[in-house]
């Protein structure tokens, strides 16, 4: 595609943007001014002045944010191209002028007095149109339990990062529902088709039905209140909001109402069976068709306004019936004029996971034919893996359609610290400067939030820079003085280590999936291999406690003393599991029970007691927040379930076994733990039987287990027990000596 053509794409999405962000200055203004508010308090707030001007980004259409001001009672000023803009540039200010840090663990937010000033007047203006967030599973791996007070804070911290493109599809299935009874399905046959909470994100893009459901009509109720709130949020920033779309997929029970509809059922997904994947595909010639797609997006759009930008996916991890161009590029322009027809200006948005997933199927001539099925310019592709795998290289920049560099980074949710750091600082660069490159902006398109924050802070801060950070160490180095409130040597010394190791992942093989022998159900045959020196890890623990006297008192920095102790105690495991397999296989009785007294009865014990002194790593608080969401004890009792199955078994049988792993007190005692036990026990009675170990009998024992600690009703704490410190220094002085004698 000529570069001539590529800047026209690229034009009509700036133009198309435009004409949407043409609102009320002074309520995005207003917006930021409540959001400064929230986070600093009223008074620190009114040392600072936040206007909104469009005219600021006349020139390059881009957002752009100015600073200028502050020092002895002056007012720092901070002027906008949008709400967002504005708040990129307060966050700018406060970061790099104050020293300030903003994350989902918890921020510091200590202002120097006087205010700094600003030495020279500063304005910056992003390279691209787009600073995308968001995954389709974060909604079920991380939000799905939220009320507005944490959606508050989201997307105060969305703003904050500049965020302006985010899906919003809280509420969908209230909207689903009015549709599908007014095609005369009855209740119960929608009750049937719906996932429960925790697994929405998989029935929306039609991997699923039915399993973890029925959804309570309370559940639909709570979230169209939230969704009005999340957008009206949204839209005060100046944020683009991307709705639902049909994407083809339809309940079973359509075929009792139209007998004669042309239904294609696809094949399973994730290991369950068609009594909840093999979702039904309406065809796209189906005269039905454009009517569902049109009532639906009528109907949500009369519910919620629009911003004209829809996300659809229709094959997501699914292999379409046919291979063939002509099948599937109708299949695409169907969705598409599903979206036009009720909105002339729709822009789609979709994930191109499905071209990097599948790439068996999705040759050059099937990936041409879904790209082409779209006018240029009104498909938006999500280049969703692009820091390791990325497609636009492959499909000459997805052909002329405009794409979103994206970091996915995280799996499931896990923790576990992990980072690609190079590939994602290097990465936007080399998009943008493609040979006809249709790069539209960046994006974080995380699985989970809420784990290794350092990432996502480097990736916001790229959306905003025209260049890589030209020297990673000491941006790292200047991270952690942020974090902290205070420079450290100690701590900053730690992180590099972990940014030499950790989060240097590189090659086409990383992911952020954990698959750390602590939160995958025992074998002989697993994988312990790490890309990095564990020993980094090691020392980067002992300098984080090192620094403890001085730094005890920060809530971020023993949030990241307790992760570094819990990624420690990850690397203990897989130490200890090698030597039990190796004491097994040499057939070493008594140094087999030895280790698996030191992994089951001392390690995983002492990991859970430290887990249990934060908050943000209880079993209790996620538990917790979905009881909460419930009106009743019934629904409460459906909601935890729902929650637990998520962490562990994920479907019925263990579909997805531990794919969504967490590393939480309680998780560890009564799940992990015992898991690990029975595993050491029948290793321990294999050996002494002389008779060769049972893996099959084993899985069918670990799973009575795994489902016991589904359906168990325990309660867990909510409210942190012991002190991080205190404990983690307990652990470290167990451990550590014993891994620099190298006798474990």
């Amino acid at each position: 595609m000529e570069a001539a053509a590529v800047a026209a794409v690229l034009g009509f999405l700036l133009l198309a943007a435009a004409g949407r962000s043409a609102g009320d200055e002074a309520r995005e203004a207003a917006a930021v001014r409540a959001l400064l508010a929230r986070l600093l308090g009223p008074g620190p707030a009114a040392a600072f002045s936040v206007s909104v001007e469009r005219a600021l980004a006349a020139e390059s259409g881009l957002d752009t944010y100015r600073l200028s001001g502050g020092g002895a009672g002056a007012l720092v000023r901070v002027l906008g191209s949008s709400g967002v803009a504005a708040a990129a540039g307060l966050h700018r200010y406060l970061r790099d002028f104050c020293g300030c840090h903003v994350a989902w663990s918890g921020s510091q937010l200590r202002l120097p007095e006087p205010l700094p000033a600003v030495p020279e007047e500063l304005t910056e203006a992003t390279p691209n149109r787009y600073r995308y967030y968001q995954n389709v599973c974060t909604h079920s791996y991380s939000f799905v339990w939220w009320d507005w007070a944490r959606w508050e804070r989201e997307l105060d911290w969305m703003a904050l990062n500049g965020i302006n493109l985010a899906l919003a599809w809280s509420g969908q299935e209230a909207i689903w529902q009015r549709v599908y009874l007014a095609l005369g399905l009855t209740q119960s046959e929608i009750d049937e088709y719906f996932t429960g909470p925790a697994f929405l994100a998989w029935g929306r893009m039609g991997n699923l039905h039915s399993w973890g459901g029925p959804l309570p009509r309370s559940w639909h109720l709570k979230q169209l209140y939230l969704q009005h709130r999340i957008l009206d949020r949204m839209r005060s920033f100046g944020m683009i909001p991307v709705l639902p779309a049909f994407a083809g997929h339809v309940p079973k029970a359509l075929t009792r109402v139209f007998p004669q509809v042309n239904i294609t059922q696809l094949g399973s997904w994730g290991h369950f069976n068609c009594s909840y994947s093999c979702s039904f595909l309406l065809a796209p010639e189906d005269p039905l068709f454009p009517i569902i797609g049109s009532l639906f997006l009528r109907e949500l759009t009369k519910e919620f306004g629009t911003d004209h930008i829809y996300g659809a996916d229709t094959f997501n991890e699914m292999q379409p019936p046919s291979s063939e161009p002509s099948y599937l590029a109708t299949a695409t322009a169907s969705v598409y004029q599903a979206m036009i027809t009720v909105d002339p200006e729709a822009v789609w948005l979709l994930q191109g996971w499905l071209f990097q997933h599948q790439p068996e199927f999705w040759g050059p001539a099937q990936v041409r034919a879904v790209l082409g099925a779209v006018p240029h310019g009104r498909l938006l592709v999500l280049d969703l893996f692009a820091e390791s795998q990325p497609v636009y290289t492959r499909t000459a920049s997805f052909h002329g359609q405009p794409f979103i560099w994206c970091m996915l980074h995280n799996f499931g949710g896990n923790h576990g610290l992990f980072g690609a750091l190079e590939a994602v600082n290097r990465g936007p660069v080399a998009a943008r400067l493609f040979p006809n490159s249709t790069m539209a902006g960046t994006g974080m398109a995380p699985e989970g939030i809420g784990q290794n924050e350092m990432v996502y802070a480097l990736m916001a801060e790229l959306g905003w820079r025209k260049d890589p950070v030209a020297d990673l160490e000491a941006w790292v180095t200047s991270f952690a003085a942020r974090r902290y409130g205070v420079a450290h040597k100690d701590t900053e010394a730690a992180w590099r280590l972990l940014l030499r190791s950790v989060y240097n992942c590189s090659g086409e093989a990383c992911s952020g999936h954990n698959r750390s022998p602590l939160v995958r159900r025992p074998s002989l045959q697993m994988a312990t291999a790490v890309w990095y020196n564990r020993s980094d890890v090691f020392e980067a623990w002992r300098l984080l406690l090192t620094a403890t006297p001085t730094l005890a008192a920060s809530s971020s920095f023993r949030y990241d003393l307790l992760d570094v102790t819990r990624q420690a105690a990850q690397e203990l495991v897989s130490l200890y599991y090698e030597e039990a397999r190796a004491a097994y296989l040499n057939k070493e009785l008594v140094p087999l029970l030895r280790v698996a007294g030191r992994l089951v009865y001392e390690l995983l014990p002492a990991l859970d007691k430290v887990l249990a002194s934060d908050r943000r790593f209880l079993l209790g608080s996620w538990l917790e927040q979905a009881r909460a969401a419930a009106v009743s004890e019934a629904e409460a009792r459906f909601y935890e379930q729902n929650g637990r199955y998520q962490l562990t078994l994920w479907g019925p049988e263990g579909n997805i076994l531990d794919y969504a792993n967490k590393q939480l007190a309680g998780l560890v005692a009564d799940y992990y733990a015992p898991r690990w036990g029975l595993f050491m026990e029948m290793l321990v009675e294999s050996l002494a039987q002389g008779l060769p170990f049972q893996q099959h009998q084993f899985d069918k024992n670990a799973f009575q287990l795994e489902q016991a600690f589904v359906f168990s009703t325990q309660r867990y704490p909510s409210q942190p027990q012991g002190d991080t410190v205190d404990l983690a220094k307990k652990l470290f002085l167990k451990y550590y000596p014993r891994l620099v004698a190298g006798s474990l």
